[in-house]
C-alpha cells in the first residue's frame, strides 16, 4: 500500500469504528437518527450509521428501590413517620414510554407515595396503622400502578418497612402495655392466691376430720377400758358406783401427776380428799340425770303440741 493511502484508510476505519458499540446485559439502548428516535437496540454487539445516527441513552431493565419517608398525622391526632420502599422496572414493551414520556421517575413515585399515605393515614388510628400496614402498602401499589404503567414502568412491589411515632407516644404506648400486664400478673396472683388459700382450707377441714375421728376413736376405747375396768373390779366384790369411784380418783391423780412434770403449767387444785372421787360422780350422776329428765320433759311437750296441731286441722269448720 502507497504512503498517500496509509491515512485515508485509518481514517476511514476510524469512522467504521465508531459505528460499533455495545450493550450489556439487562439493559436497552435508545438509537435515535438525525435527531429522531429510530430504534431500541438489545443487550450485545450493535452497529448504527456514524455521524447520523447517536445512541440517546440506556435504560436498565432491573428492578430498582426508592425509599420514600413519609410524615403525616393518624386519625388520632398523632404525628407519624412512615418509611415507603417502592419497587418498580421498566417494562420490555414500553421501553419508549418509559424513555421519552418521563423526565424523573423517581420524584414521580416518591409524589404519589406521599399522596397516597396522607390519603390512607389520616382514615386510621395509631394502633390500626400498625395492624393495616400491609393494606397501607396495597394502596400505595395499586396507586402507582394505575399512574407510573402509563409512562412504562412496572410496580414490582410496595412495602411499608418501618412505622415511627413520636418519641413521648412510644413511651406512653410502653408505659400502656406495662400496666396491662402489670394488672395480668396481678390477676394470676390472686388467683394463685385464691388457689392456695382454698387448697389450705381443704387441707384444714380435712385435718379436722380426721383429728375428730381420731378423738372419736379414742373416747370409744377410753369407754371401753373403763366398761372391761368395771366388769373387772365387780368380778373381785366392788360395785359398779365404787368402781366409778375408784376410776375417777385414779384418773384425777394421773391428770395431777401429768401437770406437775411440766414446770410451765398452771395447777386447778380440785378437791383430793377420799371421798372427793365418790362426790364428784354423784354430781356427775346427778348433772346426767337432771338433763335426761329435761330432755325427756320437752320431748313429751313437743309430742303434745304436734298432737293438738293434728287435732286442730281434723276439726270440720264451723257453719
Amino acid at each position: 500500500m502507497e504512503p498517500g493511502m496509509i491515512i485515508p484508510f485509518i481514517v476511514l476505519a476510524l469512522i467504521l469504528m465508531s459505528g460499533i458499540f455495545t450493550v450489556k446485559q439487562q439493559t436497552v439502548a435508545i438509537l435515535e437518527r438525525l435527531g429522531k428516535f429510530h430504534s431500541i437496540k438489545n443487550p450485545g454487539l450493535q452497529f448504527k450509521v456514524p455521524f447520523i445516527d447517536r445512541v440517546a441513552g440506556k435504560l436498565s431493565l432491573k428492578i430498582n428501590q426508592l425509599d420514600v419517608l413519609v410524615e403525616t398525622k393518624t386519625k388520632d391526632n398523632v404525628f407519624v413517620k412512615l418509611k415507603v420502599s417502592v419497587q418498580f422496572k421498566v417494562l420490555g414493551d414500553a421501553v419508549y414510554d418509559a424513555f421519552y414520556k418521563l423526565e424523573n421517575p423517581y420524584e414521580q413515585i416518591t409524589s404519589y407515595v406521599f399522596d397516597t399515605v396522607r390519603a390512607e393515614v389520616p382514615k386510621l388510628k395509631l394502633d390500626d396503622v400498625f395492624e393495616r400496614k400491609d393494606d397501607i402498602a396495597v394502596a400505595i401499589r395499586r396507586e402507582l400502578e394505575e399512574a407510573m404503567n402509563e409512562y412504562g414502568y412496572g410496580i414490582v412491589k410496595a412495602l411499608v418497612t418501618d412505622i415511627d411515632p413520636d418519641q413521648e407516644v412510644k413511651i406512653s404506648m410502653n408505659r400502656i402495655n406495662a400496666a396491662e400486664r402489670e394488672k395480668l400478673a396481678a390477676e394470676y396472683e390472686a388467683e394463685a392466691d385464691r388457689i392456695r388459700i382454698v387448697a389450705k382450707a381443704k387441707a384444714e377441714a380435712e385435718s379436722k376430720r380426721l383429728q375428730g375421728q381420731g378423738i372419736a376413736d379414742q373416747r370409744r376405747e377410753i369407754a371401753k377400758g373403763l366398761e372391761e375396768s368395771v366388769e373387772v373390779l365387780n368380778k373381785v366384790g366392788i360395785n359398779s358406783q365404787e368402781a366409778s369411784a375408784l376410776i375417777v380418783v385414779t384418773q384425777h391423780y394421773d391428770t395431777l401427776q401429768s401437770m406437775g412434770e411440766n414446770a410451765n403449767s398452771n395447777l386447778i387444785l380440785l378437791p383430793n380428799s377420799p371421798s372427793s372421787g365418790s362426790d364428784m360422780l354423784s354430781q356427775m350422776v346427778t348433772s346426767f340425770t337432771a338433763s335426761q329428765q329435761i330432755g325427756e320433759a320437752m320431748k313429751e311437750r313437743n309430742n303434745a303440741l304436734e298432737l293438738k296441731e293434728k287435732e286442730t286441722i281434723k276439726l270440720p269448720p264451723k257453719r
